[in-house]
């Protein structure tokens, strides 16, 4: 008899924590920390405290903090580590990997620099195996606390999505396939830009209707650019485009949206960020994605306004009297 399949994931964020339980209720799953004390946590108090608070974390789930042996034990592997340090990671456990071991990326960043997804950071350490994403609309506490949700596993070769689908699936868990890999990884990316935009109209007080002009016009920026480089744009109307956004968007718990609030506050984005004490790969991404949009030209006022806020050259109150200035066009995703 076969033995079963080893789910391991490194990083012991929020999501990959999140990640981590929802696998281990299905198969053998490890989790990778960076830090000793947080593994001997997981694995004594059955707490991720830091990210988590007071949820527990399955019993069937192993921490480590040790890579060479989380890497050498895993036919599947799935990244969760912050976007600047996927390469580092990665190329640490390149040595002990099997070959062939299917890898899922959780991060949404680009990476400084190289401006690369994850994915493509991924295939260049990681060569020869196959490749995807896990992405969607998912606050990680709500989904350790067994509410609703869904993401999708976006590879090339949908017969590894078949596969791997059921190793995250839980009754209150959909996981559903797409083939469009750059247009999910891009979503996720994209996304961010636009919650700390919403975060900042929740912190200014300037009301619903802008607040939702935002989320659309930000939409019609991620499909604008997503179309640019070569994803469907039909992509970014489903959970890894539309559905990540409004979560991102609306939620209280979403660190980038977070961020946009403490802005509004006055903060800079150093001082947010500290403040945060997590990672917000919005406020990274935001120069690079206007480095796409200038190389592919493609006109994106609202992540312009981020990117000015988030580097000081503009406060959030200018942002948004600059975003009235930007003349309309027609409610079509081409247009500005």
């Amino acid at each position: 008899m076969s033995r079963p399949v080893r789910v391991v994931v490194l990083g012991s964020g929020s999501w990959g924590t999140t990640v981590a339980s929802l696998a281990a209720h299905n198969t053998r799953t490890t989790l990778w920390c960076r830090r000793p004390e947080v593994a001997k946590e997981i694995n004594g108090d059955r707490r991720n405290r830091q990210y988590l608070g007071e949820r527990p974390l399955p019993d069937s789930l192993d921490a480590t903090d040790d890579i060479e042996f989380a890497a050498s034990s895993a036919d599947v592997l799935v990244v969760g580590v912050p976007s600047s340090a996927v390469r580092a990671t990665l190329t640490e456990v390149a040595p002990t990997l099997r070959a062939w071991v299917p890898v899922l990326s959780l991060v949404k960043g680009l990476e400084a620099g190289s401006r690369m997804r994850p994915t493509q950071v991924v295939g260049e350490c990681l060569r020869g195996h196959p490749v995807g994403l896990l992405a969607g609309p998912n606050i990680a506490s709500e989904i350790i606390d067994g509410m609703a949700a869904a993401a999708v596993i976006a590879t090339q070769d949908e017969h590894v999505a078949t596969a791997l689908q059921p190793l995250f699936a839980a009754p209150r868990f959909r996981v559903y396939r797409n083939t469009d890999v750059l247009g999910c990884e891009l979503g996720g990316v994209l996304k961010n830009i636009v919650a700390i935009a919403a975060g900042m109209a929740e912190g200014l007080k300037v009301g619903d209707n802008t607040r939702a002009m935002v989320l659309a016009r930000g939409l019609a920026e991620m499909m604008r650019l997503g179309e640019a480089m070569g994803a469907d744009p039909r992509t970014f109307m489903g959970l890894t485009g539309m559905g990540d956004l409004i979560a991102t968007c609306m939620s209280p718990a979403s660190r980038n949206r977070r961020i946009g609030e403490a802005l509004a506050r006055g903060l800079s984005a150093a001082e947010a960020a500290k403040e945060l004490g997590q990672v917000a790969e919005g406020v990274k991404t935001a120069p690079i994605v206007m480095q796409l949009a200038e190389e592919y030209g493609i006109d994106m006022p609202i992540a312009a306004e981020v990117e000015a806020v988030v580097a000081g050259r503009h406060t959030p109150e200018q942002a948004y009297a600059g975003l009235g200035t930007v003349p309309p066009g027609t409610d079509e995703h081409e247009s500005t």
